[in-house]
């Protein structure tokens, strides 16, 4: 017999419920990315760097609100594809990421294929809980970030 507890975290728990949500939108851009070579997370870290243009692994998983390693693994197969650069910063300790050529052709080739899938979710959801949605998840990393 399961404790009642138990039965309501398929539908209270934050962290269940917002891993589905980002499940399905992930899937949702993986498939509307997949002709441009690069899935949901990698056009993300693109398009964060090609807004920083040069930045260290700590402060790029900083702004992504990542752990660092799990940042450093991602990066990986966009350097092995030659869409990003990782050198020495001053620092010899430090990393330094910035977007090739060939990654910003990768960025420009799959942003119109991003504006479809962001389209899609905005028309389903509709303008006013998209809006209220960016609104609470702004709030959520805003007020768990400063605790």
């Amino acid at each position: 017999m399961q404790d009642q507890s138990i039965k309501t975290v398929a539908t209270e728990c934050t962290c269940l419920n917002l891993r589905k949500a980002s499940r399905v939108i992930t899937q949702l851009f993986d498939q509307a990315l997949q002709p441009s070579g690069i899935l949901a997370n990698q056009f993300t870290l693109l398009a964060a760097l090609s807004l920083a243009e040069s930045v260290s692994i700590t402060r790029l998983a900083q702004e992504l609100v990542m752990d660092r390693t799990t940042l450093t693994r991602n990066l990986k197969p966009l350097e092995r594809q030659g869409l990003i650069r990782i050198e020495p910063g001053q620092d010899q300790r430090v990393r330094v990421v910035s977007l090739t050529e060939k990654g910003q052709a990768a960025l420009v080739k799959a942003l119109p294929l991003w504006k479809q899938a962001q389209t899609k979710v905005i028309e389903e959801l509709g303008q006013d809980r998209w809006q209220a949605l960016l609104s609470n998840l702004s709030d959520t990393v805003s007020l768990l970030r400063e605790s």
